[in-house]
């Protein structure tokens, strides 16, 4: 039986979890079929020469893999405070300081996080590209959706720092989030895309 806990919170009416959670979890989906395409390679004779190669590409989608579920937990931990500031009242001008102020700090965390699972989804595309051109075959179509989610996961996250990084009032920042993200999707994104056409190419006429 399949655990649907995370999805029905998900689905719940509460704020959080919310995309950079379902982003994060996307993410470690995707790490888990790239590594499915390691374990139907190794220890096949006709993998031989790749082998060790197979072994740490496997051993760094574990750690990816145990990165992303703990960033599961941590979005929604990080947005909690934004939560909590929102709330604050602002009636008079120095509980409208307070709550800008509350507010700031924590939309610092509320892009970090998702931050942090770009930085991830990166890496499992990256890991991913090996297995696609180095597993086995017959798992071939299993990288290719990798390669996918892990960027769908990717493209998630971005919208998290996207739509909070505009709420800060420091345009420095805003700078320096938004430029990582963007250069993140830019280039990974295209990684990811490579990946799946040759994917596809190697379906059809390998």
């Amino acid at each position: 039986m399949i655990d649907t806990s995370f999805i029905d919170e998900l689905a719940s009416p509460t704020p959080t979890p919310a995309e950079g959670a379902a982003a994060a979890y996307v993410g470690a989906l995707a790490s888990s079929l790239s590594t499915m395409v390691g374990n139907l390679t190794v220890g096949k004779k006709r993998f031989a020469d790749v082998e060790d190669l197979v072994y740490n590409t496997m051993e760094e989608l574990s750690f990816v893999r145990d990165d992303l579920f703990e960033l599961v937990e941590e979005d929604a931990d990080a947005f909690a405070p934004l939560f909590e500031a929102y709330r604050m009242p602002s009636e008079t001008p120095e509980q409208s300081a307070a709550k800008n102020a509350a507010m700031q700090d924590a939309l610092v965390g509320a892009i970090e996080t998702p931050l942090a699972i770009m930085r991830s989804c990166c890496r499992v595309i990256e890991l991913t590209e090996t297995m696609a051109h180095k597993g086995c075959g017959l798992a071939v179509a299993d990288a290719g959706a990798a390669a996918i989610l892990a960027e769908a996961a990717l493209r998630t996250a971005s919208l998290t720092v996207t739509i909070n990084a505009k709420s800060l009032e420091d345009e420095r920042m805003i700078r320096k989030y938004k430029r990582e993200a963007d250069e993140m999707v830019a280039i990974y994104g295209p990684k990811a895309d490579a990946i799946v056409n040759y994917v596809q190419w190697k379906v059809k006429y390998d």
